[in-house]
């Protein structure tokens, strides 16, 4: 109970500066609302389902966008470490757009599937598969020559070497991997929806800054930070079960 408390100890200390700061006249209302006021507009919105409906849009939307990009990169990445012509293949395309700003690509999207769910989950695909790529390439790079080499003396066959060798290995970088492409889906998503969508957290944060509904805003974007904060925070757990194999 101590640790946990002397961790969230920030959050509590920055709720009370948003609560005081407007309140005591240090920033405008306007500019950042008190956090009552935020949390009030916040169960208005639950009420009218706004936040329930557009944010099952954005869930969907992130979750569908992330888990092609986690199964289609892990299994690029291990390909191009394990196959030298994929790798040869792959490893410009990867290198050529890994830098690139993935928000730049928004347009490009909308001009080819519109501004329905088709644009924001190809654009979250896109941006998401190449750190997971990444991160199952440089894992299964990584795995233990020693043990490649003693499983093919013992005779097993490419395919089981790569399931019970080269798997396990990887499995740490690949998580690394997923763990930024679940940051950057949020960022995406919310990116995608403000600029071009008929409903999601980013639309619903454009509407409202638009008509003058600050608390509104503030709310949906403290929404989407707490999804956020929690989805990392469940994924954690999920890595540390998956790697109790490893102690």
């Amino acid at each position: 109970m101590k640790s946990a408390l002397i961790r969230y100890l920030p959050l509590a200390l920055l709720a009370l500066a948003w609560e005081l700061a407007p309140r005591l006249g240090l920033v405008s209302p306007l500019a950042l609302p008190p956090l009552t006021g935020v949390l009030g507009a916040w169960v208005d919105l639950i009420r009218d389902g706004e936040l329930v409906t557009n944010g099952a849009s954005s869930l969907y939307r992130a979750g569908a966008g992330l888990a092609l990009a986690i199964v289609i990169g892990a299994a690029l990445g291990v390909f191009m470490a394990w196959w030298r012509p994929v790798n040869a293949l792959i490893s410009p395309l990867v290198e050529l757009f890994y830098p690139m700003p993935k928000s730049a690509l928004i347009p490009v999207t909308v001009l080819w599937l519109g501004f329905g769910d088709g644009s924001k989950i190809l654009l979250i695909f896109l941006g998401c598969m190449l750190p997971v790529t990444l991160g199952a390439f440089n894992g299964a790079r990584g795995s233990d020559r020693v043990l490649v080499w003693s499983a093919r003396s013992m005779g097993a066959s490419r395919l089981r070497i790569l399931r019970d060798v080269v798997l396990p290995s990887a499995m740490p970088e690949l998580l690394n991997g997923i763990r930024t492409a679940l940051a950057l889906a949020f960022i995406l998503l919310v990116s995608s929806e403000l600029i071009a969508a008929q409903r999601g957290f980013g639309y619903l944060i454009g509407y409202l800054g638009s008509s003058g509904s600050y608390e509104g805003m503030f709310a949906v974007v403290l929404t989407v930070a707490l999804l956020g904060f929690a989805a990392d925070r469940f994924y954690q757990l999920l890595v540390q079960r998956l790697l109790q194999w490893r102690e």
